[in-house]
């Protein structure tokens, strides 16, 4: 497991559309000898053959998959993010119980909520993958869902226990809900929103990692299947560039967070 892997090591014999005048950047070529028993037929005897095999050598190309598949964990988490915070907004209007239309909007309100809260990001994303594929849209999708059920009732709970002396204030010079809501009530609960809003991105980008596991895109999926290799040093590095997204995104949210609130 350690060293972590950095370079990766290509047969070209096993490489289409390969030409050796256009080499990626930094690569090299190789030549290395293995040795092969083969049974011989007519002696009975294990002969031992000789070859030459020539490799594409790229001193740090493992390092380039490994922040590529990072820069697209980080992205299913942004989408995931942004989706849950789309579906939250009318579900947290209509959750609340000062604000939503009747009870019949209030009760289905907190039903969805409870429904998306309920349900793992991790069994939700075997099930879209199974639907939509492997690929980033399932874990998008996985993330949104599960977290706009926690997000929901953060918002809600927020919108009902804002001061109500500002709401009075407006409906009684003959403002609507709406206004009330945008005026009265959004400026109370936007830092809260805010930092609402930045948890659970930083918590969406852990758990894009996990459900790559599954098959849903990201460093997760590249984790599974290195692992399943027992190629450990390049778990090593997966597991160190993990570390330092997560820890690099927690200083970046904690700023933001000091900044706007």
């Amino acid at each position: 497991m350690w060293p972590p892997a950095i370079g990766e090591k290509e047969e070209v014999a096993r490489l289409s559309q390969f030409d050796r005048n256009d080499l990626p950047w930094f690569s090299y070529l190789e030549v290395q000898e293995r040795r092969e028993q083969r049974m011989n037929l007519q002696t009975l005897q294990m002969d031992v053959e000789l070859q030459r095999i020539e490799y594409l050598v790229k001193p740090v190309g493992y390092l380039w998959i490994v922040f590529v598949k990072m820069v697209q964990t980080v992205e299913i988490a942004l989408w995931g993010t942004l989706l849950s915070v789309l579906l939250s907004i009318p579900l947290a209007y209509l959750a609340a119980r000062n604000y939503t239309p009747s009870r019949f909007t209030y009760t289905l309100a907190r039903g969805s909520i409870s429904l998306l809260r309920s349900a793992p990001e991790l069994i939700v994303a075997l099930f879209l993958v199974l639907a939509y594929g492997f690929g980033p849209i399932a874990g998008v999708l996985a993330l949104g869902l599960h977290a706009a059920g926690f997000l929901g009732k953060f918002y809600a709970e927020d919108i009902e226990n804002a001061d109500k002396k500002s709401q009075e204030a407006l409906e009684a010079i003959g403002a609507g809900k709406l206004k009330t809501l945008w005026y009265g009530v959004l400026p109370q609960v936007l830092p809260q929103y805010i930092a609402y809003t930045l948890y659970i991105l930083d918590r969406n980008i852990r758990m894009a990692t996990v459900i790559g596991l599954v098959g849903a895109g990201g460093i997760g999926q590249e984790l599974k299947g290195r692992f399943d290799m027992f190629q450990y040093d390049h778990v090593a590095t997966i597991l160190i560039a993990i570390f330092i997204v997560v820890f690099l995104l927690d200083q970046f949210s904690a700023r933001l967070r000091a900044r706007l609130i």
